[in-house]
């Protein structure tokens, strides 16, 4: 049987379960949930747009969308988007996925944080971002019905989610500073590391070695 939490249905396949243990065991709790909320947060912003998902490629990119913020994650020094971009993708192609669906799936992850853009590609990419910023930020919040948001948050409780996942982000850039340049990470690093200053686009273009 599937499983249904406020009405949502979470995929019943291998590579969701297996989805689910890899992100349960290697990342923190307060992550744990953030991603499954975001599935959820998904799939209602995909019934309001009225477009279809697949369901499957949807989870697989909630769960892994912040599973870069782990250290050390890659052996590469990357945006922590593209490091949980490019597990997932590698894990979708692993499992005989298409390379179609594993670039979709790259692709929500990679731009989740990239405002302006997701929300007008593939639902899955879509959606993704969409609930990414529900979650986060409390985007359309007053429009979710109380029943169900009561439902997801008691399965997914938040307890100090603000706190819990400033920290966690803070934990998995302070190694890689120069990766959040010209990303909303940016500002994160900025409030909580003493002394570190983001570079701005004009100090790049003034101090560029072109004469004018």
């Amino acid at each position: 049987m599937p499983e249904v939490i406020a009405g949502l249905e979470i995929p019943e396949t291998a590579a969701v379960a297996e989805a689910t243990r890899r992100i349960q065991e290697t990342t923190s709790p307060p992550i744990y949930h953030h991603s499954r909320r975001v599935f959820f947060f998904s799939l209602i912003h995909a019934q309001k747009l009225g477009v279809k998902p697949d369901p499957e490629l949807l989870y697989i990119a909630a769960m892994f969308h912040d599973s870069g913020l782990l250290t050390p994650f890659s052996d590469v020094e990357q945006r922590f988007e593209v490091d949980g971009a490019d597990h997932a993708r590698t894990f979708l192609l692993d499992r005989g996925f298409p390379t179609a669906a594993a670039q979709t799936v790259w692709t929500a992850i990679a731009l989740h944080t990239t405002p302006g853009i997701p929300d007008r590609m593939a639902p899955e990419i879509a959606t993704t971002y969409l609930g990414v910023l529900t979650d986060v930020l409390g985007l359309g919040l007053d429009g979710l019905e109380h029943d169900q948001l009561d439902e997801i948050l008691a399965a997914h409780p938040r307890g100090d989610f603000k706190n819990e996942f400033l920290r966690a982000s803070v934990e998995g850039l302070r190694n890689r500073p120069d990766t959040t340049n010209g990303t909303v990470n940016s500002d994160i690093l900025e409030h909580f590391i003493p002394g570190f200053q983001r570079v701005t686009t004009v100090q790049r273009i003034v101090g560029s070695p072109w004469p004018s």
